[in-house]
């Protein structure tokens, strides 16, 4: 899936014969940057381009997140040297306001530190730099030029090259260095398979652009720049044989630079001790507490002795009484069910290694196609409960767990509206199935009558009780998200699929415990509105997803414009929206359990 094949027998992965002049093909993709959250197509920057051949197709999950892969001039063939091979010249005259405007822009491209991905044999192109402690960084993508301030101080890619000097210019990379690396097939006809690319970018100021020569002095381009300037695009190449290399390990290199595992077994084991200690918590109650509350109050024989008692047996006639706003309530579980499902189902496809970075777009795509297949299970979730909360108005409560979550997530992909109508009917048929289904029998009769609510203490008051409920689950999460959110703003590669399920399965458990646990202190003061107070117990987890987003965007990007902002932010609030549903989600059913078990095992007169 969103295999991009060059020519040949290369990309297809079958190796190429030794002798043979087999042509490898270089893709580019869409531009972006760490400082703004606009993409741009590889045109858009007036590169050497080539408008001859058809782009390769795309898939729902590449379009989503904005990648936009096009064929280039960049053609080698196999085991074939270039050095200094021009592509194009680009001529630009200031006097000629178009020409101008083509050159503000690509100015802005380097002010702003956009980079290139390039994209060989469906592998990423990498530029790999030493970083401090004789470590090496790769990145999947390099910068189109730099810019070194009017103090003379060189931003971004500019303090690589102590030639990049002058002030108040930019430096463009006009010349890639590129080396492929390849792998004798062995016990096959004579062949070879490519297992690596990466490149040097570099500048040149090319003074024969018919006959480059790649060296000299760097190319400038003074910021107050006004007359003619060529900017002449070339490249080398070279291939190198690596027998260490296997071509199922050929997407090792690429995180060789990212050394996050040490952090991430800290991160799960921080989080296995939360859980130990809610389990622990959990495991007293229900055990110690419970069982010697429940072994009282089955064997109390008078109603005297039913009258000096007090805590959560007292509320059975009221705690399965209807929440208000129930409509509400079972349109968010029903969407929330649908989330976990898809989340999980997901999550378990990418241990798996099906939804890898080799195949890109894939992620993305499996996630949509089960959101909307999933339409029958939040359907179904939501017209049970929905009905057992009492309500009539079936068709309303249909359209809003079609609409309403799905409405506000897709009003911001406006591209994917199309996929809300495949949606629909699928709600439709899960909520047939769940108002056909007789109201869930509750283990206890509901009085007629409302029970007062005594006098809270501060900490079994509701606000408080919410606010502390979403702590624990997100110090289980927050390392993980760190990387999650690095790899969505700044274009880093997320592959730890192992940790991330882990992390999904510990973070269920931690908002069903602390759940459990608040739900069971809020019973004992005989305050029963339990419903919406579970749901937003855990799903108050999302606010403080939020509270770290917030703190994530000023203190490690760099994103500059208003219309960055408002992009990162409105796509953050979707993010908390969904993660909202679906730990709130998560905090009912395990709450709606806890209560139904115990008091399906008292005696009630």
């Amino acid at each position: 899936m969103g295999d991009h094949p060059g020519k040949a027998w290369v990309a297809a992965g079958r190796g190429v014969g030794e002798t043979s002049c087999s042509e490898i093909e270089l893709f580019v993709n869409r531009l972006d940057s760490v400082e703004s959250v606009l993409p741009y197509e590889y045109t858009a920057f007036d590169f050497c381009s080539i408008t001859s051949e058809k782009r390769p197709s795309e898939n729902l999950g590449q379009v989503l997140f904005g990648e936009r892969i096009e064929p280039s001039p960049y053609k080698f063939n196999f085991k074939k040297q270039e050095k200094c091979k021009p592509v194009c010249t680009k001529v630009y005259d200031t006097s000629k306001q178009e020409d101008k405007q083509k050159l503000e822009f690509l100015k802005k491209g380097m002010l702003l530190n956009y980079q290139h991905h390039w994209i060989v044999d469906n592998m990423p192109v990498t530029w790999c730099y030493d970083v401090e402690e004789g470590q090496k960084f790769c990145n999947p993508g390099f910068p189109v030029g730099c810019y070194v301030t009017d103090d003379g101080r060189p931003k971004d890619a500019c303090v690589v090259n102590s030639d990049f000097n002058d002030k108040d210019t930019f430096y463009i990379f006009n010349h890639v260095e590129i080396t492929i690396y390849y792998h004798i097939v062995e016990n096959e006809a004579a062949g070879a398979r490519l297992v690596a690319a990466k490149l040097e970018p570099r500048s040149y100021k090319h003074t024969q652009p018919d006959n480059p020569d790649c060296s000299g002095v760097p190319l400038d381009i003074k910021n107050k720049f006004e007359g003619e300037l060529k900017i002449v695009y070339t490249y080398s190449v070279n291939f190198e044989e690596d027998k260490n290399i296997r071509w199922a390990s050929r997407w090792d290199y690429i995180l060789e630079s990212m050394p996050h595992t040490n952090i991430q077994w800290f991160s799960i084991m921080n989080s296995l001790v939360i859980v130990l200690f809610l389990s622990g918590m959990v495991a007293m109650i229900m055990l110690r507490t419970l069982h010697k509350d429940i072994a009282r109050y089955n064997q109390m024989d008078s109603i005297e002795d039913a009258q000096e008692e007090f805590g959560w047996k007292l509320v059975h006639g009221d705690v399965f009484r209807p929440p208000r706003k129930g409509m509400l309530l079972s349109v968010f579980l029903g969407s929330g069910t649908q989330i976990f499902i898809m989340t999980f189902v997901t999550l378990f496809f990418a241990c798996l290694g099906f939804l890898s970075p080799a195949n890109r777009g894939a992620l993305m795509t499996c996630a949509v196609v089960l959101w909307v297949l999933l339409g029958t299970p939040a359907g179904y979730v939501a017209a049970r409960f929905y009905k057992s909360f009492g309500g009539e108005k079936w068709k309303t409560n249909v359209l809003m767990t079609a609409f309403l979550c799905p409405g506000i997530v897709f009003t911001d992909f406006f591209v994917m509206n199309l996929i809300l109508w495949g949606e629909v009917p699928l709600t439709f048929l899960g909520a047939y199935f769940g108002f056909k289904k007789n109201v869930i029998e509750h283990p206890v009769r509901t009085n007629q009558i409302p029970r007062q609510i005594p006098e809270q203490s501060f900490y079994t008051k509701p606000l408080p009780g919410i606010v502390m409920g979403g702590i624990l689950p997100f110090g289980c999460i927050f390392i993980q998200l760190f990387f999650i959110l690095n790899s969505i703003w700044s274009h880093q590669m997320y592959y730890m699929f192992g940790f991330l399920f882990l992390v999904f399965i510990i973070l269920v458990i931690t908002c069903s415990e602390a759940t459990i646990l608040l739900c069971y202190f809020h019973l004992c003061a005989e305050d029963y509105h339990w419903q919406w107070r579970s749901f937003l117990t855990s799903g108050f987890t999302a606010v403080y997803f939020l509270i770290y987003a917030v703190h994530y965007f000023f203190s490690k990007l760099q994103i500059t414009g208003l219309a960055s902002t408002i992009l990162y932010f409105g796509y953050t609030m979707i993010m908390a929206l969904i993660f909202f549903l679906f730990t709130g989600t998560i905090g009912f059913f395990a709450c709606f359990w806890f209560v139904t078990k115990i008091y399906s095992v008292v005696k009630v007169d």
